[in-house]
């Protein structure tokens, strides 16, 4: 019995994997939750590293910096380089960072996103559960994540839930552009673009630009 031709099958080119970089200014708070949000993405090649000083954005860049030269001659970093390098950084309340203006003039210049928040980190979070739109300090929008018991925040231990705060995500963008709709920029409070990198991780994921 003659066999026919076997079936040929086409394989669709799959787009390769942007790779992200992004170096957090916080030691706990920040990484749980890019560590969860890489979790759900899963394929998606991010490395989440905690560089320089805490609580120094200059320093914070500079170790990005230098860690997004070093990448291609990297083993760790798979030889290759990444799409593209962020750091998040609080702008802090009521005293911003003192080097912040030289942090975001010296990360220009290198290439490498910033993802701000003022008064800090925490603000994206609470968006997640609730509007916030009159001016608080760092400690404040601290004490208020915790005191909603909704994510297993707490301030003394900066543990976070990130399963918490999937469903709120649509709702904590929204808002977050409402907020950017002012006219001073990162020096408004409350103010955060966070949710940019985020939309960029998630956008990444299902192969869009």
């Amino acid at each position: 019995m003659k066999r026919g031709k076997p079936l040929k099958r086409t394989r669709g080119a799959r787009p390769e994997q942007r790779r992200f970089l992004i170096y957090c200014e916080g030691e706990c708070t920040e990484h749980q939750y890019f560590k969860g949000l890489r979790a759900e993405l899963r394929a998606l090649p991010v490395a989440v590293c905690l560089g320089g000083e805490h609580g120094e954005p200059k320093s914070l860049v500079k170790a990005a910096i230098e860690h997004k030269n070093r990448a291609p001659s990297s083993a760790s970093d798979r030889w290759t380089a990444y799409d593209e390098v962020w750091c998040v950084i609080d702008v802090e309340a009521p005293v911003p960072h003192e080097g912040l203006a030289d942090a975001l003039k010296l990360a220009r210049r290198n290439g490498i996103e910033v993802a701000l928040t003022n008064p800090c980190f925490e603000l994206w979070l609470l968006l997640h559960f609730q509007d916030v739109r009159g001016y608080c300090t760092s400690a404040e929008a601290q004490k208020a994540l915790e005191k909603l018991g909704s994510c297993g925040y707490s301030v003394s231990r900066k543990h976070l839930v990130y399963e918490s705060l999937r469903d709120g995500h649509t709702q904590a963008e929204e808002l977050a552009r409402a907020l950017r709709g002012r006219k001073k920029g990162y020096a408004d409070n409350p103010w955060t673009d966070v949710d940019r990198l985020v939309g960029l991780l998630k956008a990444a994921r299902h192969g869009r630009p």
